[in-house]
């Protein structure tokens, strides 16, 4: 659970931790709510936000909104004002029903202590059911004063859960649109797989896997789809995307919305004629894109279908298929030339140089792969082309809502989510300042977050096990600096790459 505690939720709190339930203290419901919400994304289990009523439950909206953009699962529980004085200016009173709903799949409110076990089990299937997204929890402070006894409380929990409507979990896959892809797929000229996140959240990798390699198939991941196959896989076309996407006449798309990072799949950066496969949780979404085919239901189980249905009337694509050669001769292209821009080092700092040191590092680091959280619209951008992403669910980003300042929140979520794995951010100066005082929370838990590493664009620091090191580089400020002092800068700059190169060594 993160959150930030007062009245009237903090006896809530403890209660919560005295029965073993992990808390996280935030300064700032924002963050914690983005915590909650990357929770929720890399294990697949509501991430839990509380607040306290009225500007507490405000600022967690920046969360809860954020899950509803990614469409991540999440609940959001909130302290409110007493029932009786509702109206009357009690305080921090807010008409928070109203105020989540545009930000919310589900909300309700207890009115009664008897209601709280049939209020949890709906917000949490809610969250995870069909599409996932945030859901709300409304706790008036009357009813959090109020006690039954244990023996009532148990049969109350165990009714909640047996009368739960399990129908919202899950949705049958029509064969017949499984095998309308199947055909399509097998009569194209120029197909492409394209996934993202959704995809990502479905932990549908294994049947990604073997549908490309069963087809060859080119494929292009969104920037939090990288990693479901290794950026370095043969077949991958994010170096040659413009190609591949403007190119291809049928376009298989598993977890992805056709939203503005895909340029809602029209001209002129896809080719008029294209036809789309749309594999996606929701009837909604496959209903407003209208695609040639659309696939309703789970990625991965979608994914298993389709695999079954190719592999008893399979068919290939040789790696010497003029289009598979024209995408893999653009990639390699792409990247020789990107290559040779990060082989130079640049003093005062560009972006690429630091990317490559950190890439570098990070691609020593084997498997398990690190956690790469990433935000700062320059740092993410030149970050997605640079950094390699060789695992699943490793790239945290501002996401499908662009959102800034989610990476400390993003990071203590991740070290908790994956406590075997290294977390890394890489965040531009301006991102961070959204929340760097979070970084006390890492500090005060160090526990969970002893293997981490902090690079900053205008800030560089390094985080390992039991020491740190940190190096203040004013960057892009480099450049009203003049003299004596612009030159010493530009010595110690060259020095400071060396020391890098040196410590990563050393660390790693």
């Amino acid at each position: 659970m993160f959150g930030v505690v007062g009245i009237p939720v903090t006896s809530f709190a403890n209660r919560a931790v005295s029965f073993g339930v992990r808390f996280f203290a935030f300064h700032n419901e924002q963050s914690a709510g983005y915590a909650a919400s990357a929770y929720g994304y890399l294990t697949g289990r509501p991430g839990l936000l509380l607040t306290v009523s009225g500007p507490g439950c405000v600022h967690g909206l920046a969360g809860l909104s954020n899950a509803m953009a990614n469409t991540w699962p999440m609940v959001m529980i909130s302290g409110s004002c007493d029932q009786s004085d509702a109206g009357r200016g009690d305080f921090q009173e807010l008409d928070q029903l109203e105020a989540v709903k545009p930000f919310s799949k589900f909300s309700v409110r207890a009115k009664d202590i008897k209601d709280i076990p049939n209020c949890v089990v709906q917000v949490l299937d809610w969250a995870v059911s069909g599409r996932p997204g945030g859901c709300y929890l409304d706790l008036p402070t009357d009813v959090l004063h109020q006690t039954l006894t244990e023996s009532e409380a148990e049969e109350l929990l165990a009714s909640a859960i047996d009368g739960a409507d399990r129908k919202l979990i899950g949705t049958e896959i029509a064969r017949s649109e499984i095998e309308r892809a199947a055909e399509l797929l097998k009569k194209a000229e120029r197909p492409l797989i394209v996934f993202g996140k959704g995809a990502a959240y479905a932990r549908a990798e294994t049947e990604l896997k073997k549908l490309v390699e069963r087809t060859g198939i080119p494929f292009l991941p969104t920037p939090m789809g990288k990693g479901l196959l290794p950026d370095t896989h043969e077949l991958a076309a994010s170096a040659a995307r413009s190609l591949a996407i403007g190119k291809c006449d049928v376009a298989l798309v598993v977890g992805a919305r056709l939203n503005w990072l895909l340029h809602f799949g029209e001209p002129p950066k896809w080719s008029k004629d294209v036809k789309f496969i749309l594999v996606d949780v929701s009837k909604d979404e496959i209903e407003l894109r209208k695609p040639h085919v659309g696939v309703v239901g789970d990625a991965k189980r979608a994914l298993e279908l389709l695999n079954v249905q190719i592999k008893d009337d399979p068919f290939c694509f040789a790696r010497n298929h003029p289009w598979v050669e024209g995408i893999s001769k653009k990639a390699k292209d792409n990247v020789s030339r990107m290559e040779a821009q990060l082989a130079k080092d640049v003093v005062p700092f560009n972006f690429l140089t630091p990317m490559r040191i950190i890439r570098d590092a990070i691609s020593g680091m084997g498997s398990p792969a690190p956690i790469v959280v990433s935000e700062g619209a320059n740092t993410m951008d030149v970050g997605r082309s640079v950094l390699v992403q060789s695992e699943p669910r490793t790239r945290l980003d501002a996401g499908t809502w662009g959102t800034m300042g989610v990476g400390l929140g993003y990071c203590i979520a991740a070290a908790v989510a994956e406590p075997d794995r290294l977390v890394v951010a890489v965040e531009g100066d301006s991102g961070f300042g959204f929340s760097a005082m979070e970084v006390e929370v890492e500090a005060l838990s160090h526990h969970s977050f002893s293997h981490c590493f902090w690079f900053l664009c205008a800030t560089l620091v390094f985080t390992f096990a039991s020491y740190q090191m940190c190096l203040s580089l004013c960057l892009y400020e480099m450049t009203y600096l003049t003299g004596v002092i612009q030159y010493c800068l530009e010595s110690l700059f060259r020095s400071l790459i060396r020391v890098i190169r040196f410590m990563c060594l050393i660390t790693l």
